[in-house]
């Protein structure tokens, strides 16, 4: 380093003066200041700090996949940040546990001077359910009602601004659109797919059929829910019965999208699949770590409230419960393990795409 460097100092770096004098708890000034309210202040500050860096994670990974071409070495460094972001994650759960070391009525203390202060008002969470991909139409209904309530006109303006721009859902769709290996030439792959699992679901009906332990009724239940998988495994390849399953809301990702993101789970062995398999495999780790964010949140409110009301003006530990199930974005990739096959019945690649799929010196 040839520059000269002025000396840093750690608590100015860090501006330990302001960032240690940021919390200020309400309760004093009506009486006694509740003791607790630090604990709550430090925790929710933290939670906006690690936000915040989730944010800044996803912002470059979002701008990685907004190229035409995604480069192997921009991959590396996709599932590295990734990685980051659900340690984070991790993190944040676990501080759930520490909040929980306050009592129900350590929390009525300062409770009611809270209002109408809640996380509905945490602008950077927003942001986050924006930029993965939860947008007003994937909300539950009282989200899409309520969802911009209790803000100030800027924070609205940019949140209604940030829907629409892309998603990491939406960039990662079009990337998964443009993989190059559906078509092999002469060799139908998906037709190849098609009589592999059909082969396997013929097996898997006699099994059912002739298995001696089930009851009549057991067999007939068994066999009517196997054919719902039959009629799934069909949708998956016919463009009518797909684009009917995008219309009812069962799948959210294109046909094409899918297709792609299955061929990756199914050859995630061969070297160039296997950081795309990681990618998407990291994507469903975030979508489950903030799944159990929920979760944990939704079981502390009702541990904390009981069946009151939140703060924000949601039905409190019902609307947390209704988000925990609903609130999710990448299921489509979760449910890929629907379409999976034992390896032993994968249909063979031509050594043509085997060679495309390795690396050469």
């Amino acid at each position: 380093m040839n520059k000269p460097i002025e000396p840093c100092y750690y608590g100015d770096y860090l501006k330990l003066d302001q960032f240690l004098d940021a919390q200020k708890p309400v309760s004093g000034k009506y009486g006694e200041q509740a003791h607790d309210e630090t604990l709550f202040i430090i925790v929710h500050q933290a939670y906006e700090l690690w936000f915040k860096q989730i944010l800044h994670e996803l912002s470059s990974v979002i701008d990685i996949f907004k190229q035409k071409h995604v480069a192997e070495q921009d991959l590396t460094t996709v599932v590295h940040r990734l990685k980051r972001v659900v340690k984070i994650q991790h993190l944040i759960n676990d501080q759930i546990d520490i909040i929980e070391t306050m009592t129900p009525q350590d929390f009525l203390d300062f409770r009611n001077y809270l209002v109408p202060a809640s996380g509905f008002q945490s602008i950077q969470f927003k942001v986050l359910e924006i930029s993965l991909g939860l947008k007003s139409k994937q909300r539950i209904d009282f989200d899409k009602q309520s969802f911009y309530n209790r803000l100030t006109d800027e924070h609205r303006k940019f949140l209604e601004e940030l829907e629409g721009q892309a998603s990491l859902f939406e960039v990662v769709e079009q990337w998964l659109e443009r993989l190059p290996f559906l078509n092999f030439g002469e060799f139908n792959f998906w037709q190849n797919y098609q009589d592999a699992t059909q082969a396997m679901l013929d097996e898997e009906k006699q099994i059912i059929e002739t298995n001696a332990i089930l009851t009549e009724l057991e067999k007939r239940h068994q066999l009517k829910e196997h054919e719902n998988t039959r009629a799934n495994f069909n949708a998956l390849l016919d463009a009518k019965r797909y684009q009917e399953a995008q219309a009812n809301g069962r799948v959210r990702l294109s046909q094409q999208a899918t297709l792609s993101a299955l061929f990756i789970s199914m050859y995630r062995e061969q070297p160039l699949m296997n950081l795309p398999f990681q990618f998407l495999t990291l994507l469903t780790e975030i979508d489950e770590a903030l799944t159990l964010w929920r979760y944990k949140h939704m079981m502390m409110v009702q541990r904390m409230l009981g069946t009151k009301i939140g703060t924000g003006g949601s039905s409190g530990h019902d609307y947390l419960r209704r988000t925990t199930e609903n609130n999710r974005v990448f299921t489509d990739f979760y449910n890929l393990a629907t379409f999976l096959l034992p390896k032993t019945k994968m249909p063979a690649l031509p050594e043509s795409v085997k060679k495309a799929l390795s690396f050469s010196y």
